[in-house]
C-alpha cells in the first residue's frame, strides 16, 4: 500500500449519515471527476434504496470506502445474469477527486473482489471503465484484474459515445496484495 494513504482502507456498510456524500455524486459535477458525470440525477435515489435495504440486496449493493473516519466514496456491485443457471458480478467505484491517485481505489476494489468471492459462489467478477480512464485501468490491473478487451461505443457521456475497456478477475486467480 502506498505510503500516502492515510490509514488502512476499509469497506463498510452505508450509514444514514453517509447519504449526503452519496447524493453529491448525483448533484455535483465536481465531486464526480472527469469520467463519472452523466448529468443531474434523482438526488433521493440512494436515500430510498437505503431505507428499503441499506443499499445491500441480493442483486447488488454498495459499501463505503474509508480510511479511519475519512470517507472517500463507495464501491458497488450488480448481478449480471448470463443464463438461467449462472451469473457474475460487475463492480464499480466512485471516489471523491481528492481521494484519487493515492492507491485507495486499487485497495478498495481488491477488498470488494475478495469480499464477493468469499460470500458468493460466482466465478467471475468484472469491471469496466472508459478507454481514456488510464488511472482506473491501472488501479484494476494492480488489484489483479486482467484486461479482456475494448467495448466500442459503450457509454454516452458529455454529448458523445465513448469506448470502454472490460476487465475481469476469476475465482482461483490471485487478487493482488
Amino acid at each position: 500500500m502506498p505510503a500516502d494513504i492515510p490509514g488502512t482502507v476499509t469497506l463498510r456498510s452505508v450509514r444514514e449519515d453517509d447519504l449526503p456524500l452519496l447524493e453529491r455524486f448525483l448533484t455535483d459535477p465536481e465531486a464526480c471527476g472527469p469520467f463519472q458525470w452523466y448529468g443531474w440525477r434523482d438526488p433521493h435515489r440512494f436515500r430510498r434504496r437505503w431505507a428499503e435495504n441499506g443499499l445491500l440486496a441480493e442483486d447488488g449493493g454498495q459499501l463505503m470506502v474509508t480510511t479511519g473516519t475519512e470517507r472517500h466514496g463507495f464501491v458497488a456491485w450488480r448481478k449480471i445474469t448470463v443464463s438461467a443457471t449462472s451469473y457474475h458480478w460487475n463492480i464499480g467505484i466512485q471516489l471523491l477527486p481528492d481521494s484519487c491517485g493515492r492507491g485507495i481505489g486499487t485497495r478498495a476494489q481488491l477488498l470488494l473482489a475478495r469480499y464477493l468471492f468469499a460470500h458468493t459462489p460466482v466465478v467471475r467478477i468484472e469491471a469496466d471503465t472508459e478507454a481514456d480512464n488510464i488511472a482506473e485501468q491501472r488501479a484494476l490491473e494492480k488489484a489483479g484484474f486482467r484486461r479482456d478487451g475494448v467495448l466500442r461505443s459503450i457509454v454516452f457521456r458529455d454529448g458523445r459515445w465513448r469506448d470502454g475497456v472490460l476487465y475481469s478477475l476469476l475465482r482461483g486467480e490471485s487478487p493482488a496484495g
